[in-house]
C-alpha cells in the first residue's frame, strides 16, 4: 500500500507524518510520501524543524506540491490537516482509492509547546494506523 500524507503546504503536518511513518514502519509493503495542496516557496518554520528534530523526526527539505504523478502513485490519501475541504480530495474515492481524514489543526502560534503537542498528536495517529495495518 502506498500512502500519501497531505496537508495544506507540506511544510509541517504532512512532513511530520511522512518522516515519522518512514522512521518507524517495518512493513516493506507500506510506503509513504507527503505533499501539500498548495505549492509555495516559503521556508520551513525554524521552531517546527527544531522541535521535530528534538523528537527524532527530520522534516528538513523542500516542500512538495500535489501532482498527478503522486495521485497516480498512491493507494490511500491521509489528510493530516483540518483546513482542507473534503470536496477537494474526495475525487480520490471515485477512482476506487481510499481517503482518511485526521483533522489535525495547525494552531501552534509560534509556541514550541504547541508545536510539540501537534507533533505528538500526529505520531499517535501514525502509531495507531500502523498498528491497524499490521494486525
Amino acid at each position: 500500500m502506498k500512502i500519501l500524507f497531505v496537508c495544506k503546504h507540506n511544510r509541517f503536518r504532512s512532513r511530520v507524518a511522512e518522516a515519522y511513518f518512514n522512521k518507524i514502519n517495518k512493513n516493506r509493503n507500506l510506503k509513504a510520501k507527503a505533499c501539500g495542496l498548495i505549492q509555495d516557496n516559503y521556508p520551513l518554520d525554524k521552531d517546527e524543524v527544531e522541535v521535530s528534530k528534538k523528537l527524532g523526526i527530520n522534516i528538513s527539505g523542500k516542500p512538495l506540491g500535489i501532482s498527478s504523478d503522486l495521485l497516480d502513485w498512491q493507494d490511500l490519501i491521509i489528510v493530516v490537516a483540518n483546513d482542507i475541504k473534503s470536496s477537494i480530495i474526495d475525487e480520490n474515492t471515485k477512482c476506487g482509492k481510499k481517503v482518511i481524514y485526521w483533522q489535525i489543526p495547525d494552531e501552534n502560534n509560534g509556541n514550541k509547546e504547541n508545536i510539540e503537542r501537534i507533533i505528538k498528536q500526529i505520531m499517535a495517529k501514525v502509531d495507531d494506523f500502523l498498528e491497524e495495518e499490521n494486525d
